[in-house]
């Protein structure tokens, strides 16, 4: 079975002013105060911004957006922190990937991981949750099953949510 998610993570009331700025955005809940923006390729086109302009200094190494879609993740991060993710996975094996930009810089990462095999501190989309205050709750493996990311299996699914 496969999961693929790009998404950002924040706070439902970070999330929900900076969706007012992206008119494709869409923003779904998560537990313990969560929420994510599917980036979706209409999101992804609103967000990545004018190339030209300078550097974001944060050189996350995510494939899939510019410079300008950085500077936007750090001027909404000096309203509260935000988490830039992503992971695929097929039959077992993938990736994962997952930097949070606060207080206009990136404060953590960026982080990868592959397989099933994290170190201590979990893999990269817990940790980056744990910064975000998520925690494990009773019965939940890790913060990523605790806020719920396991509830659909692709961008687009969590994009019509």
């Amino acid at each position: 079975m496969s999961y693929e998610l790009q998404a950002l993570i924040g706070t439902l009331e970070l999330l929900t002013v900076a969706a007012a700025e992206v008119p494709a955005a869409r923003v779904v809940p998560l537990a313990q105060g969560l929420a994510l923006i599917p980036v979706t390729s209409a999101v992804l086109a609103s967000l990545q911004g004018d190339d030209a302009v300078a550097k974001a200094g944060g050189g996350t190494g995510f494939g899939w957006h510019s410079d300008g879609f950085e500077l936007r993740l750090a001027a909404w991060s000096k309203a509260g922190p935000i988490a830039c993710v992503e992971a695929e996975y097929s039959g077992g094996s993938g990736t994962q990937r997952a930097a949070v930009w606060e207080d206009g810089r990136v404060a953590l990462g960026p982080l990868t991981g592959g397989g099933n095999e994290w170190g201590p501190e979990g893999n990269p989309i817990s940790r980056a949750l744990r910064w975000l205050g998520a925690d494990v709750t009773a019965g939940r493996v890790d913060e990523f099953d605790a806020v719920g990311l396991a509830a659909h299996r692709s961008t687009g699914d969590w994009a019509e949510a």
